[in-house]
């Protein structure tokens, strides 16, 4: 969390220790916002797969991209990356315990999508037709 943000909280009358929640509140929120975050998490709710296969299975990610936000996942203790000693080298990558409540919480939301698209799109041509102005 920024100074600003620290002393806008603590000027408000917020705790360190409360301040130091919504910090990492925020930060889960960016991390599971992130559309990269969210295709990896759905995609290894079926298994462990290869770097290669989760590449493979994610359209439009890059390679760096796949990388970085691995690299965040095993970070944060959702997925766990396992080398194993062979030739040529080979790597897993998996949900954890916690990436996998994640992963059902993640599924319920795509559900919820499926079950609402017509409406939302709907909804969505009625605004951009009518040439509305986001407040």
């Amino acid at each position: 969390m920024d100074s600003a943000l620290r002393s806008q909280l603590a000027a408000a009358g917020v705790t360190a220790e409360c301040a130091a929640t919504i910090g990492l509140v925020r930060d889960v929120l960016a991390r599971v916002g992130d559309k990269w975050t969210v295709l990896v998490i759905t995609t290894l709710g079926d298994g462990p797969l290869r770097f290669t296969a989760l590449h493979e299975r994610i359209a439009g990610v890059s390679q760096r991209m796949l990388s970085q936000t691995l690299r965040s996942l095993t970070r944060d203790g959702l997925i766990t990356r396992t080398a194993y000693a062979e030739v040529p080298p080979r790597v897993e990558y998996e949900l954890t315990p916690l990436g996998r409540s994640l992963s059902d919480t993640v599924t319920h939301v795509v559900r919820w999508v499926q079950a609402h698209q017509i409406e939302i799109v709907h909804n969505r041509e009625v605004f951009d037709g009518a040439g509305s102005a986001a407040p």
